[in-house]
């Protein structure tokens, strides 16, 4: 191979250490799984599915959105409405709680005005949570 002492002194191979790998890997897994709780309670209760029925009355000032919610029996949920543009920029959003109102736990049908700031194309729910 090389001859001694051309190229000078040859480094010794580094220690692993496997408990510092080890420890990290640890946290790694921890704040992933503290992230992802996180984002379920946000956004993955699946007890709070909205669908949009209709948009209705189309104006420069606003539109009117017709959405079912299912809400477990006795519970409010908190829903975010949006309007966007033809361009897809958005144009209003507002929050609506919504109160089961059958006693069953079925879903509700609820009709909102929603305000904008130029003429709306579409209206949706981008999501309900559990009220507050």
């Amino acid at each position: 191979m090389f001859p001694p002492g051309r190229y000078g002194r040859r480094r010794e191979p580094r220690r692993r250490r496997p408990l510092v790998v080890a420890g990290l890997a640890l946290v790694v897994v921890v704040v992933g799984v503290l992230v992802s709780i996180r984002l379920y309670k946000n956004y993955g209760d699946p007890a709070y599915d909205a669908q949009v029925v209709t948009y209705t009355d189309i104006s420069d000032a606003g539109l009117t959105l017709t959405f079912r919610v299912t809400i477990p029996e006795g519970g409010q949920a908190t829903c975010v409405l949006r309007a966007r543009a033809k361009d897809g920029s958005e144009v209003g959003r507002q929050e609506v709680r919504v109160q089961e109102s059958s006693g069953d736990g079925a879903t509700t049908t609820v009709t909102e005005r929603l305000v904008t700031t130029a003429e709306p194309f579409i209206g949706e729910v981008l999501r309900c949570v559990p009220a507050q």
